[in-house]
């Protein structure tokens, strides 16, 4: 069964609680997915540590119940 964006975005939000989330449905069948999340908790680390922080918050999903997830991270800008 596939996974909500509400869903996605509420395990991420979980894990970064101060973070801005977007997602978008990109196929319209609940699988492919576009996420972009702004945190601070981003701050000081590479882009595959950031991305690597968004994969953990979905606790092992990604490549099974979420089939593709189009990422993009960064820190807020002051």
């Amino acid at each position: 069964m596939p996974m909500d964006a509400r869903e996605i975005e509420s395990m991420i939000r979980e894990a970064l609680p101060d973070a801005q989330i977007e997602i978008k449905d990109l196929a319209g069948d609940g699988d492919h997915y576009a996420a972009t999340v702004i945190s601070s908790a981003f701050k000081g680390k590479t882009r595959v540590a950031q991305h690597q922080m968004v994969y953990g918050a979905l606790q092992g999903r990604m490549g099974g119940v979420l089939h593709a997830l189009a990422l993009t991270t960064g820190v807020p800008q002051d």
